[in-house]
């Protein structure tokens, strides 16, 4: 076993010529809450976020979870992040397209993009969590067997703007185009599709869509979750329609210990230990066959080894650490904290200009 550099020292650390290997890090969260007390639980989630971008992350996401104790719906919250964040990228990771109205789901988008200062990166998949539960609650007129990249061409369409008829339609304002209000130029351009499958992964690339990979990998073409994620990269960015604007974010479970009390120590062996077997060997996921990342846990010197030996990150791929679902805030923030001091400069990272674009339309608009 090859022995590991310190934090902050490493390759990319030690030579300030050698380029980094993670181009932007940012940090992805379910937003878990007490069942008898979701306010205070979202509060200290927002309370997070705003310690995440104090910490310079390049990015925060909120993932969408339905049926269960999380952020149930992410862009309502994230519109209460825009009003707490001035600089950090907010991210959906990812909104399951299975139960939304492509076009309600662009409008929505739109208005947390302009709350947020055009800071916002729409992540979105194909799945459909809980169908067999959240279907009946549907419109019953809705065909369930639509393919999901169908839905995708309709919310890209609504999101870029495209006109729902050739003729105005009467507003208080007077005649107006008939498209989704705010309408905001480019929002397309900040679609990332949550991949997990080789059509997911070609279809996103050529259709010029950024890529989000978690932390399962396709069993059926790689034994090993990290040589399924990279022939995942490679089928992107060989396939990719405009090669220059592809992104590729992957998800990471980072458990660094260093400032870790005895108390968080224990916790974090007992979770990581709970979840090792699973990643062992390919394994059947319901009619998927999946191989899943081992967490990234111990000190920093062993996981910045880890990342440095893993051929996900070559220069140009982003970072998103995966918060532990139920861990305390001060879990948390002991994560972040000791991720942002110790690993990430061992990558070669640091943080990165605003993400905060100016209003398409410099003009004052009337309210």
């Amino acid at each position: 076993m090859t022995t590991a550099s310190p934090p902050g020292s490493g390759p990319a650390a030690d030579d300030p010529t050698a380029p980094a290997r993670v181009s932007a890090a940012g940090f992805i969260l379910a937003g878990t809450y007490p069942e008898d007390d979701p306010a205070g639980g979202l509060e200290a989630v927002l309370e997070l976020i705003e310690i995440g971008e104090q910490l310079g992350y390049d990015v925060a996401g909120i993932r969408q979870r339905h049926l269960e104790r999380g952020v149930s719906a992410a862009l309502p919250f994230l519109g209460a992040v825009s009003q707490r964040t001035s600089r950090i990228t907010l991210e959906t990771d990812v909104v399951p397209l299975g139960v939304e109205n492509p076009f309600r789901l662009a409008e929505d988008f739109a208005t947390v993009s302009a709350l947020s200062g055009y800071r916002l990166n729409i992540g979105i998949s194909t799945s459909t969590p809980h169908a067999e539960l959240l279907s009946p609650w549907g419109r019953p007129d809705i065909d369930p067997t639509t393919d999901p990249y169908t839905l995708i061409r309709r919310f890209l369409g609504a999101l870029g703007g495209a006109e729902l008829s050739s003729e105005p339609v009467s507003t208080p304002y007077g005649p107006q185009i008939p498209r989704i209000q705010p309408h905001v130029p480019g929002l397309t351009e900040r679609v990332w599709i949550g991949g997990g499958s080789v059509r997911s992964v070609r279809w996103a690339a050529e259709h010029g869509l950024h890529l989000l990979l978690g932390n399962i990998g396709d069993g059926t073409i790689a034994e090993t979750f990290e040589e399924a994620q990279r022939l995942h990269i490679d089928l992107y960015r060989e396939t990719h329609r405009t090669p220059g604007t592809a992104r590729v974010g992957v998800e990471r479970v980072i458990i660094p210990t260093d400032s870790a009390t005895a108390a968080q120590r224990a916790h974090y062996e007992d979770y990581v230990s709970s979840r090792t077997e699973r990643t062992l060997a390919p394994r059947q996921l319901g009619p998927r066959t999946v191989v899943i990342q081992r967490d990234l846990h111990g000190t920093s010197e062993e996981i910045v080894e880890r990342l440095l030996g893993d051929p996900t990150f070559d220069g140009s791929t982003e970072l998103r650490l995966a918060l532990p679902y139920g861990f305390s805030a001060p879990e948390y923030r002991q994560i972040l904290t000791d991720t942002r001091e110790h690993i990430l400069p061992a990558l070669g990272w640091s943080p990165g200009p605003s993400d905060v674009h100016p209003s398409p339309t410099a003009q004052e608009r009337p309210l």
